[in-house]
């Protein structure tokens, strides 16, 4: 059967019966839930992604550069209380996910936008673009200046040179460009989402050979460390030094709780991923869904707790750099390094596809799919962001405050607001069960934004630096 529509949320008929009242899709749906004999009639795209694709792409959507952060923060918890907020988060997420796909089925459109039109109207349609835009540029923006500034340190190491070079090969603002034109624009060029989930598979085996070469590293480096302590033969050595910390609550926990909150921003990408899968069922995408955070649950941890138990006290902000510590030229950290790098550049096109698909809902409303609106988009996109990672060298501070407002609104204030305006109250009144923990949730979100911003204000006001967005 010929493909309609594409995974840039363009749609005709659907549109119009959204905007206009309660689509013909609302009453099917509730069918199929009710006797479980029909599917979900959506109408905006007839998808053809495997479930395991779709894994593989929400998974690489999750999986952030904040993962080189995770041992830090063990440090700063203790080994129960990360793992105790690490599954409240995970939960929490799992149930975001649910809020979407639920007031996706009313809807009938599987689009974060059309969500915003029918709770708020058109106001509700730009909000929901503007904060994905926002979010998803700042990651794009966060994944390229890892590029920028540790591709050439790799390089540097694997030819051996101990200095700086001035050698075009090992400035950073060249690299990111020739990545971006060589390996992102092409895959970013992809029609749809789905195709990317051959290099998501590759980006996700490149983090779990970083959590193998973490865990080896685990036996294979003696605690304590000189380079740290400078302890010698004779010299004492804190008792504490090397004993894992059960539960630990210091100046630095606090920071700790925002960093966890959002180390499941996927949210963007759900309902696009959702879109494009075959048989599109609302248990379907939620078992893509819990899958998917499950997978990434056992890797943060794993990978904080075998970073932790490495380095205990000494742990430090960026994992890699702990390493480094140990040993500048130590190959399998190199490689490991590498393979971050190839895993954050192949995850920029699967975060790019949610932007271009809200400006095209924006700008582009009803329109069929063309390929040079399609490519267009895409080269804006990049164009813009090489140019703020290359000319904005604050930029990442810039983005902190946004990822500061954008996540917990993508995670948990919009899907608890939408949930609450879509869902009809004659099915579920103001005061049922299901709607006062939409509010709960939403009540939440502005809780840890406000934890956010007042965090990065502290920094600010103290001189420090630290990373609480999103990605």
């Amino acid at each position: 059967m010929e493909l309609q529509k594409l995974s840039n949320g363009h749609h005709h008929e659907a549109a119009v019966a959204v905007e206009g009242g309660v689509p013909p899709e609302k009453e099917m749906f509730l069918q199929h839930k009710s006797d479980g004999s029909k599917r979900p009639q959506f109408t905006d795209f007839e998808g053809k992604t495997s479930f395991g694709m779709s894994v593989f792409n929400l998974s690489n959507a999750i999986m952030g550069s904040g993962i080189l952060g995770l041992s830090y923060a063990m440090s700063n918890t203790g080994i129960i209380l990360f793992l105790i907020l690490l599954t409240c988060i995970a939960c929490l997420s799992c149930y975001s996910i649910h809020l979407l796909l639920r007031s996706a089925g009313v809807v009938g459109i599987r689009a974060y936008e059309q969500l915003g039109l029918r709770a708020f109207g058109h106001p509700g349609k730009i909000l929901a673009a503007v904060i994905i835009t926002l979010h998803n540029i700042g990651a794009m923006s966060s994944y390229l200046f890892i590029v920028k500034y540790e591709l050439p340190l790799v390089i540097q190491a694997f030819l051996g040179q101990t200095s700086n070079s001035d050698s075009w090969f090992m400035n950073g603002n060249y690299l990111i460009i020739i990545v971006t034109v060589c390996i992102i624009f092409p895959l970013a060029m992809m029609k749809h989402l789905g195709y990317l989930g051959y290099t998501s598979g590759f980006s996700l085996s490149c983090m779990v050979f970083f959590l193998s070469a973490v865990i080896y590293k685990r036996f294979n480096i003696a605690c304590p460390l000189e380079v740290f302590g400078n302890y010698s033969v004779n010299a004492a050595v804190p008792e504490d030094t090397c004993t894992a910390k059960l539960f630990t609550i210091n100046q630095e926990t606090a920071y700790t709780i925002p960093i966890l909150a959002f180390a499941f921003v996927c949210h963007p990408e759900v309902l696009p991923i959702y879109t494009e899968l075959s048989n599109p069922t609302k248990r379907r995408m939620q078992n893509i869904g819990n899958v998917s955070i499950l997978g990434m649950f056992v890797m943060y941890f794993f990978t904080a707790i075998f970073g932790y138990l490495t380095f205990y006290g000494n742990t430090e902000a960026e994992l890699l750099h702990t390493y480094s510590k140990v040993d500048l030229m130590d190959t399998l950290i190199l490689c490991v390094r590498l393979a971050v790098l190839v895993a954050v550049t192949l995850t920029v096109p699967v975060v790019l596809f949610p932007i271009r698909r809200a400006l095209l809902q924006l700008l582009f409303p009803g329109k069929p799919f063309h390929w040079l609106r399609h490519i267009a988009i895409a080269a804006c996109l990049l164009f813009a962001v090489n140019l703020l990672v290359i000319f904005v060298p604050n930029i990442r501070d810039i983005f902190g405050i946004t990822g500061a407002t954008t996540a917990p609104s993508l995670i948990f204030i919009l899907p608890g607001l939408f949930y609450i305006r879509i869902i009809p109250t004659d099915q579920e009144p103001m005061t049922s069960r299901p709607k006062i923990q939409a509010a709960c949730f939403t009540a939440l979100g502005f809780i840890f934004m406000t934890m956010s911003l007042t965090f990065i204000g502290l920094d600010w006001t103290s001189g420090e630096k630290r990373s609480l967005g999103g990605h």
